[in-house]
């Protein structure tokens, strides 16, 4: 396990502030209440997910005609979810589509194929999509995170020589992009051309449409495929004596520090920590892993807020509606909420109290 900051930290913020809090115990004699309580909620949020999901073919069916390639993408990701959609509406149609779509834009082209890296048979150990892979590696020859994913495919497959090499590619690259900015871009454009249904409202959200459509614009966004963070974190840990590798660990950790996610921004700031030779400079990151983790934790805060304030979701899904990058958006998210991006002065992770 990674000593310092883990990517799994991040998550385990954003669980804890998505987290429900929940009264202590009322009571033996009110169990019974409670317990058709509970039975009724289930039940709601099972007829919820239903309609969401009919909500989603619905959009999927008025998207699936543009020929655009940003609509296309959008129909895409709210149809990956879909069990038997049609196969003109399939996640493997749009994606094709989008794809055709972007043409020569090589930059709409590569944020397309990253989507299109999900679009394989996980079962027959077939996932990433080589061919959205190879497209990739020529569209995007600067994007380190491209490098990382072809690290991962490489290592998986046990091509160490060809995966050393990627580290390489990825340290020398310029900058680090998932694309889940213009994912985030395309969905908030396409949750918005039909209203939602009212069986789609969440009960006693106050948000209303605005907050279903925000709802699925950055869950769906989540979805994104993720290089091989892990892999990368593995192979910078067990460099041993190879100075080599350790140069291109840290020289890749500067681009990850600026890189399009917090998951990316994690890994730079871990590297630097772990490797980095002057002790200020590891300190430093660890103090900026701790503001990236009080980042984290406060937008998922900020996101369940947007559940029942109309306005909140709303600028969430104009946040999302500019593109940008996952970090930008939070980040501009957190300023306009008025919530500072800086950790306070002796606040810690929920894990290292």
């Amino acid at each position: 396990m990674m000593p310092g900051l883990r990517p799994i930290a991040l998550f385990f913020a954003l669980s804890l502030a998505a987290a429900p809090t929940f009264a202590g115990n009322a009571g033996a004699s009110q169990a019974p209440v409670a317990g058709k309580a509970a039975s009724h909620a289930k039940a709601s949020a099972k007829a919820r997910g239903k309609a969401l999901l009919a909500f989603q073919r619905d959009l999927v069916s008025v998207l699936a005609p543009r020929a655009d390639a940003l609509p296309l993408l959008g129909a895409a990701l709210l149809a990956r979810p879909l069990i038997d959609p049609p196969k003109t509406s399939s996640f493997h149609t749009l994606i094709d589509r989008a794809v055709q779509a972007a043409g020569t834009d090589a930059a709409m082209g590569a944020a397309i194929n990253w989507t299109r890296l999900a679009d394989c048979d996980a079962r027959a150990d077939a996932c990433p999509n080589t061919a959205a892979l190879d497209q990739l590696v020529s569209q995007a020859p600067d994007n380190a995170a491209v490098w990382m994913l072809k690290l991962g495919a490489d290592t998986h497959n046990l091509k160490h020589e060809a995966a050393r090499e990627d580290l390489s590619r990825a340290a020398a690259a310029k900058l680090y992009d998932d694309y889940a900015g213009i994912s985030l871009q395309a969905l908030a454009g396409a949750v918005g051309v039909l209203p939602p249904p009212a069986g789609t409202l969440a009960p006693g959200h106050a948000a209303g449409a605005a907050g279903v459509q925000a709802m699925l614009t950055y869950e769906l966004a989540g979805a994104q495929p993720q290089p091989g963070l892990r892999v990368v974190a593995q192979l910078c840990e067990n460099a041993g004596g190879d100075t080599s590798i350790k140069t291109d660990c840290l020289k890749l950790g500067k681009t990850l520090e600026w890189g399009s996610s917090p998951l990316s921004r994690s890994l730079g700031l871990h590297l630097r920590e772990v490797l980095a030779d002057d002790p200020a400079q590891r300190e430093d990151a660890r103090r900026a892993r701790v503001s990236l983790i009080w980042q984290v934790q406060n937008f998922a805060l900020l996101s369940a807020r947007a559940q029942r304030d109309a306005s909140l979701a709303q600028h969430l899904l104009v946040l999302a509606s500019h593109g940008g990058t996952e970090m930008s958006v939070m980040l501009a998210a957190l300023r306009d909420a008025d919530i500072p991006t800086d950790a306070p002065a002796g606040w810690k992770p929920p894990r290292e109290k």
